[in-house]
């Protein structure tokens, strides 16, 4: 019995295709494997989805989801502006230690699909990503959140790419510390304008 037996054909096919596309690929995973997983018919596919790239959008949704779940847990816990700064780079020292961590599951996707439902999916959650990162220098008083926030996501994604590829925790706590750097030396410079 396929292991996502519970549920309706939706919510089955999304368990499959969270397991399947973030573990294999997105490419190399046919619908007839998605299927057989999902335990569901042809059919349900395409009534509950309408084509395999909508339940790559949808699967992606979901993970944008859950990576909001995880960044609201990270912050409630940091009372501090300047913790609360680094505190996604520490959901990502969380990856480390999790064996199945195969990369970012949206420039996984991006890199194998080109279809308008992904990117535009990819596009919302690398926004969401910059926005938070500029809410949180705004708070903690940087002058210029937006350019902080650019650079606090180059920080992340290039951890996560590092990580992906040599599996070393030592690269988050790497951009976590360059993050730390960075957000002191704009602190440093609106606390000296006048």
């Amino acid at each position: 019995m396929p292991r996502e037996a519970d549920g309706t054909p939706r919510e089955r096919l999304l368990a499959a295709a969270a397991d399947l596309f973030y573990q294999e690929g997105i490419r190399s995973v046919g619908i007839g494997r998605l299927l057989e997983r999902a335990g569901v018919a042809k059919a349900s596919l395409y009534d509950a989805f309408g084509s395999k790239d909508a339940l790559v959008a949808a699967y992606l949704r979901d993970r944008h989801d859950a990576m909001r779940v995880r960044f609201h847990r990270a912050l409630a816990g940091c009372p501090d502006p300047r913790a609360r700064v680094l505190a996604p780079f520490d959901i990502q020292l969380g990856f480390a230690a999790d064996s199945t961590y195969r990369g970012c599951a949206f420039a996984r996707a991006t890199a194998e699909s080109h279809a308008a439902g992904v990117d535009t999916v990819a596009a919302d959650y690398r926004r969401w990503i910059r926005t938070t990162f500029a809410g949180l220098a705004a708070e903690a008083g940087t002058a210029d959140p937006t350019a902080v926030a650019m650079q606090l996501h180059a920080l992340w994604d290039g951890a996560a790419q590092s990580l992906q590829m040599d599996h070393d925790p030592a690269v988050v706590r790497a951009a976590r510390d360059a993050a730390a750097a960075l957000l002191d030396a704009a602190l440093s410079t609106t606390q000296k304008a006048p």
